[in-house]
């Protein structure tokens, strides 16, 4: 196991079958989120146009409306950028031969939490001190 300090190059050795798999389910995983960031980007363009077309007429209750819509589904496509960079990220780390270490403390992150959550950088711990702050 790692120590702090980061741990030997041996112990952070993956072998070349092992680093490949990994890049290639990060690869497979970033061009899902992109095509659905791509879609959503598509509809909330085409909801505008709608909405545009649609507008006259409309009271202070249909604009709340339509702009409360129209910033959710602007948040759900920052949400899908922001995991877009997080696999990003592992994509570098596992080029650099970092993927499944945190970054924080230097210890192997559980293949359990790297399959929950592929582009994680810090072990359960960490992330749990980084969240209480």
């Amino acid at each position: 196991m790692a120590k702090a300090t980061g741990g030997t190059a041996a112990e952070r050795t993956r072998s070349a079958e092992e680093t490949e798999q990994i890049m290639q389910a990060l690869v497979a995983r970033r061009d899902e989120l992109q095509a659905e960031y791509d879609q959503s980007l598509s509809e909330i363009t085409e909801l505008q146009r709608e909405r545009l077309a649609d507008s006259a007429g409309d009271d202070q209750a249909d604009t709340g409306t339509k702009t409360f819509e129209r910033e959710q589904e602007i948040t759900l496509a920052n949400n899908l950028l922001e995991r877009i960079t997080q696999v990003e990220r592992a994509i570098e780390r596992a080029g650099e031969g970092n993927y499944g270490w945190c970054e924080r403390c230097g210890n192997q992150i559980p293949v359990e939490r790297l399959a929950a959550f592929p582009s994680a950088t810090r072990c359960v711990s960490c992330k749990q001190l980084e969240e209480r702050r």
